[in-house]
Parts: structure tokens; C-alpha cells; sequence
């Protein structure tokens, strides 16, 4: 018996120890003037006993994007105003690509952040900020598949904040005329051929959407249980998504980022980011190009303003099942309505 129960504490005491494990903490000046220099470092570090390959999610702290990877609330707790990126990501492209960071047992990297680049303290006001990283990592196993892994916060940061509480951004609308920053003459041709795609895809599911007054396989699988209150929710979208002139949208393709499809900024409806997953999908299909567009253009506040509650199908047909009202505000649920990749009726 003795023996046996040994034997058990030791079988627990190795799984335990065999466990991937990280670390993370935020470092950064204790006092701030000018929202400008709002700036932090997040150390994560491997403290368990394996080489971890970590996926560079966009929101997470390995990226240095301005997407809403902190938790930042004022002495009153009062959360600071987002205004940064909004991203189109697949983990499991991301893993394809090696679009991940190696960090073997014991060792750290530090990630730097311009905090100003995504966040409005204007409502806030001055005051002493507390800032938290989202710690949720996502680890490629050796098999490829991808899996999640919960860090330990060792440390978060307060700042005293002063000074401009907000940076001054340039307003945009959508009364453009077709503008390419940074792109190739063969990335111009591809985006010509996508936003033609977007285009059809966002006015044939506006029409879809007012042709159906109850549930069916194709709305039920993304949206969820049918309503009428959650339907006109996801046909006002379409209908101001299909008023879009896509191919009149200003396009930057100098993001570099390999695992990263596209981002934008919710106010700045017309403008979208290009990044490396981009390139590397086809024009139509399961995120694809106008897939992405029509993911991206969902996010502009003018469009309905969605938000990212989950990436991927299986994601996304899950959160259609578990939550239908997370549903009809994320954008992959929308991308994946418009692509309808295979095909449902």
C-alpha cells in the first residue's frame, strides 16, 4: 500500500514537473507625462522544464500591434478607452507559417509596447494607472496542433499618467479614392481581384439575410439560434458593409508580420492593413482575401463595429451554438456567413 501510494506521489510530482509553465510581468516608467511615452516592457519567461514554441498572437504580448493585449483601469477602476487594431488571425495558419517564438527552459524575451498607440485615457482622466497583460498563450505542440497555456503574472504595473491623454490621430471616411501604401504591383493586382470579391460577397449576404424571415442551416450555423432582433443585427451590418466601395479603400501592405492577416483601426473606415497570412490565401474560399475584407470592413465602427470574441470556423460555429449574441458581433462569424466555404442553404 505504502509502495503504491509511492509510486503515485511520484508519477504526480513528474507531471507536475513536465509541465509547461510561463512566467510574465510588465515593467515600465512609474510616472508618465504625455500619453506619448505611455510606454511598457513584458518580460515572459519559461520557467518550466521544456522548449515551448510560443504562437505571436497579435493580441497577446509577444506582438508589439497595438491590439488590446492589456487590461488598464484608473484608481477608480474605471477601464481606459481602446482605440487600437482590430486583427484577422488563424492560429492554426499562424503554426503553418512558423509564425511562433522558441523559448527554451529558463530563458525570457522582452517584448516593448507603445501603450499610446492603442489606448484613449481621455475619459479616465490623470490619474495612477494599473496595467495587466492578457496571459493567454497559445503553444504549437510537435504535432503542429495548437493548444492553450495559461502564464502566471509575477508582476503587473502602475504609472502615474499626466500631461495629453490621448495621441492625435488623422480622421478617415470612406470618400476615398483607391489608394495602395507599400505594395507591389503584383499585391495591387491581388487586392483588385479581393475586393471585388468582398464586394460580392457583403451584397449577396445582405440579400441572403432579407430573404429569410426564420431560421436556416446557413444563418443557424453562424448566427446561432434564429431571432428577429439578432438577424436585423447581422443584416444592418451586411447592408452597410455592401455599401462599401472596396475597391476604393486605402490599402497598406507594409506589414511584414508572417502569421497576421490584417488589421484595422475601428474608426478609420477605409483603410486596411495587409499582412503576411494575406498574401498566402486564396482570393475566395475559407479565409481568403475577400473573406478578410469583408472580416476587416466589419469591424469599422460605421459597419456595426464587431469585435473578435473568437477566431477560426470551429470557433466560430461554437460560439454560434454557446453564445448567439457574442455571435452576431464577431467578425469571424460574419466572414464565414459571406465566404459560405462549403456551401449551406
Amino acid at each position: 500500500m505504502l509502495a503504491t501510494t509511492a509510486l503515485a506521489l511520484l508519477a504526480s510530482a513528474l507531471s507536475v514537473a513536465g509541465a509547461p509553465s510561463l512566467s510574465l510581468k510588465v515593467e515600465g516608467a512609474a510616472s508618465v507625462e504625455n500619453i506619448d511615452n505611455f510606454k511598457v516592457n513584458t518580460v515572459i519567461t519559461n520557467v518550466g522544464d521544456e522548449t515551448l514554441r510560443i504562437l505571436n498572437d497579435p493580441n497577446g504580448p509577444l506582438s508589439k500591434l497595438p491590439a488590446n493585449t492589456f487590461s488598464i483601469t484608473n484608481s477608480e477602476g474605471r477601464p481606459a478607452a481602446f482605440n487600437g487594431i482590430k486583427v484577422k488571425y488563424v492560429p492554426r495558419v499562424a503554426a503553418e507559417v512558423g509564425a511562433f517564438t522558441t523559448l527554451a527552459p529558463g530563458a525570457s524575451i522582452t517584448v516593448a509596447h507603445d501603450l499610446s498607440a492603442a489606448y484613449n485615457l481621455t475619459a479616465t482622466g490623470v490619474d495612477t494607472y494599473e496595467v495587466e497583460p492578457s496571459s493567454l498563450f497559445q503553444i504549437v505542440g510537435t504535432n503542429g496542433e495548437v493548444s492553450s497555456l495559461r502564464a502566471s503574472v509575477n508582476k503587473i504595473h502602475r504609472a502615474s499618467i499626466k500631461g495629453r491623454l490621448a495621441k492625435v490621430r488623422p480622421t478617415a471616411t470612406l470618400e476615398r479614392r483607391a489608394t495602395y501604401i507599400s505594395c507591389s504591383a503584383a499585391r495591387q493586382t491581388a487586392l483588385v481581384s479581393a475586393a471585388s470579391a468582398a464586394q460580392t460577397y457583403a451584397l449577396n449576404s445582405k440579400n441572403y439575410l432579407t430573404g429569410i424571415s426564420a431560421g436556416t442551416t446557413r444563418y443557424n450555423t453562424w448566427f446561432g439560434t434564429y431571432t428577429s432582433a439578432r438577424k436585423s443585427t447581422v443584416q444592418s451590418h451586411f447592408t452597410a458593409i455592401s455599401g462599401n466601395t472596396f475597391s476604393s479603400f486605402t490599402y497598406d501592405c507594409s506589414c511584414t508580420d508572417s502569421g497576421t492577416y490584417a488589421y484595422v483601426y475601428a474608426n478609420s473606415p477605409g483603410k486596411v492593413y495587409l499582412c503576411g497570412a494575406f498574401w498566402n490565401a486564396p482570393t475566395t474560399g475559407t479565409d481568403s482575401k475577400g473573406g478578410t475584407l469583408v472580416h476587416e470592413a466589419s469591424h469599422f465602427t460605421v459597419n456595426g463595429g464587431t469585435d473578435d470574441h473568437v477566431y477560426g470556423q470551429t470557433g466560430a460555429k461554437n460560439l454560434a451554438i454557446s453564445n448567439p449574441a457574442n455571435a452576431v458581433d464577431n467578425a469571424d462569424n460574419h466572414e464565414y456567413f459571406a465566404e459560405n466555404n462549403p456551401a449551406l442553404a
